[in-house]
């Protein structure tokens, strides 16, 4: 067996050791293979959050003739659905998925969509987790443009398969674009072992959109980039993001940014009043690349005709803003062009260089200083006091354990496999179980539900992340210490007990709303006396308070579901109106 078998071997053992982890005690008797099938499409949709291919995602499965659904993401605000299902084998030994089962998914996911175009809302139960999720479906048909499928597998799709529906790809259905994603075992392999923090975006002008963009270099020089001035037509732009959305902005602070500042009100004028001078006014965008593919014109001059891992540094509102202007105001945008700015950088340096160009380009914003990636010295300092840190042992044996902090993805993996025996790898797992590990979203949602913004949490991973940041800035250097962590550990477990609790009530995709939701009411109603001492020393929650989540976790569904009039209630929980609402109940 070659090295790169012995990983994916590897890979998979450990993918299906923290599915069947976290079922543990949750499933219900004779239902454990399609509970253990929840938890690898949760974990999936962890990986490419993680990884940027993805803003948020929720569990809720559902199965009929013909159709089948394993969990979505509504994006509203960018006209995006994303629909995902799962082929979860559980083989010890990676299985090849044929291609009539993977045309068979995504044929079990269109008819899925199709019925719910067509009012299956009707014919199905309110109290079924799926309903909300078809009633939204239909309530946004006419606002989708862009319609994503995932298949998500733990077997192996070949790459014939893979090319056939990449040439299904791109294909405008009455004016939505859709798109067909496999995630199988290797890809996913590969996305959370590579030290890179998402799938690159890689765009052939020329195949994607027919058209090229003429640009002017820089001199030659001893740099260690290169850059480009271009002018980009805003239909290209717009395609751009409509295609790829928040992935194409900085991760952290700007892909939440929406248009509704000043700055953007402007620019939406200018697009719909005059849009011939939007050149003249508007600052343009600095984007940066790995690579570009040049092409030489009849006239001498050069010009892009692809682009690697393309990540907007500046100019998110102005992306934004001609998106919104051409989904919602329905504006012409033939005549708007856009100045860019994009510098090369080697991938080597891409980790180093880009946060700096996105500081400098972002020097007018009073939190740009920020330094917002995983390097930020908190999340540094988060990471030692885990390596650092022992929990207190609670089984009466000298096992004592420690709480992992991923502070960049595939950390506990390189850990693991640092070490060089069996005996030492099963040894590392004991002291740092895969129940213990816990990323930066994770952290972050932590603490916003222990602060009281459950709305905030259920705006999704990235984005709650993002608006964490922006409150860690303005703290002025806050460094951790050894009390701050052993509170963030007990919030985690106080988080993590909720969840257990709350799959009782099977609240299928609202599970993540409730469990922020319940956990902030009772800090309200207790003003924050919730013993995290106790819960660090005894690595668990008392027994009376497992009884109160019980029975206020149900409440609040209650609550959240009856406020909610009829409105969507996975986004009736982004608002504060629904905080401010749930607040008022008497439990």
């Amino acid at each position: 067996m070659n090295n790169d078998n012995i990983e994916l071997a590897r890979f998979i053992e450990n993918l299906h050791q923290q599915v069947i982890t976290n079922s543990e005690g949750s499933s219900v008797e004779g239902d454990e293979g399609s509970f253990r099938e929840d938890e690898f499409t949760r974990l999936m949709i962890e990986y490419l959050i993680e990884a940027g291919e993805l803003e948020d995602g929720h569990v809720c499965y559902f199965c009929s003739r013909g159709i089948k659904v394993n969990g979505y993401n509504i994006q509203e605000d960018e006209g995006r659905l994303d629909l995902f299902i799962s082929i979860y084998t559980q083989n010890a030994s990676p299985a090849t998925i044929r291609k009539e089962n993977v045309e068979s998914s995504f044929n079990q996911l269109l008819t899925f969509l199709s019925k719910a175009y067509a009012s299956y809302h009707k014919s199905i139960e309110e109290a079924s987790p799926v309903f909300d999720l078809v009633q939204s479906i239909y309530t946004l048909r006419f606002q989708f443009t862009n319609i994503r499928f995932f298949l998500f597998t733990d077997g192996l799709t070949t790459l014939q398969e893979i090319t056939k529906l990449k040439s299904q790809q791109k294909q405008i259905i009455e004016g939505i674009n859709y798109s067909f994603n496999i995630w199988d075992l290797r890809r996913t392999q590969r996305c959370v072992m590579s030290g890179q923090k998402r799938e690159a975006i890689e765009i052939d002008f020329q195949a994607d959109y027919d058209f090229i963009i003429p640009c002017l270099a820089m001199p030659a020089s001893q740099s260690d980039y290169s850059a480009y001035v271009a002018i980009i037509p805003g239909e290209i732009l717009y395609k751009i993001y409509a295609e790829y959305g928040a992935r194409l902005l900085e991760r952290n602070v700007r892909s939440f940014l929406q248009a509704k500042g000043k700055v953007n009100k402007g620019i939406r004028k200018t697009i719909l009043k005059e849009p011939h001078r939007f050149l003249a006014y508007n600052n343009g965008i600095s984007a940066t690349a790995e690579s570009v593919k040049l092409v030489s014109l009849a006239n001498g001059s050069q010009a892009i005709a692809g682009i690697r891992d393309l990540q907007i540094v500046n100019g998110g509102q102005t992306t934004a803003s001609i998106y919104q202007a051409v989904k919602k105001d329905k504006a012409d945008i033939l005549g708007i062009y856009v100045q860019t700015k994009l510098t090369v950088v080697d991938r080597d340096q891409i980790d180093e260089i880009v946060p700096l160009i996105s500081r400098y380009a972002n020097n007018q914003n009073k939190v740009s200083e920020a330094d917002f990636s995983a390097n930020d010295p908190f999340h540094i300092r988060i990471e030692e006091l885990s390596r650092t840190i022992w929990a207190p042992t609670t089984d009466g044996t000298q096992q004592q354990t420690r709480w992992f902090y991923e502070r960049a993805r595939g950390q506990y993996t390189d850990a693991k496999n640092r070490e060089l025996t069996p005996a030492r790898q099963k040894l590392f797992t004991k002291t740092h179980p895969p129940t213990q590990k816990f990323t930066k979203t994770d952290l972050a949602k932590f603490e916003h539900t222990w602060d009281q913004l459950p709305h905030i949490v259920s705006l999704g991973a990235q984005k709650n992340f993002s608006r964490f940041t922006l409150r860690l800035a303005e703290q002025a250097k806050f460094e951790p210490d050894e009390t701050y962590f052993r509170n963030l550990i007990a919030k985690g477990i106080l988080f993590k007990s909720t969840e257990k609790i709350a799959d009782r009530h099977k609240f299928g995709g609202y599970r993540a709303n409730i469990v922020t939701y319940t956990i902030a009411y009772l800090n309200f109603i207790n003003e924050k006396n919730i013993d995290l001492n106790w819960i660090w020393r005894y690595q668990s929650i008392q027994t009376e308070l497992e009884q109160v989540i019980l029975i206020v976790s149900r409440k609040v569904y209650e609550a959240i579901a009856n406020s909610s009039e009829g409105r969507n209630v996975t986004e009736w929980c982004k608002k504060e109106a629904c905080w401010l609402a749930i607040q008022k109940i008497d439990v």
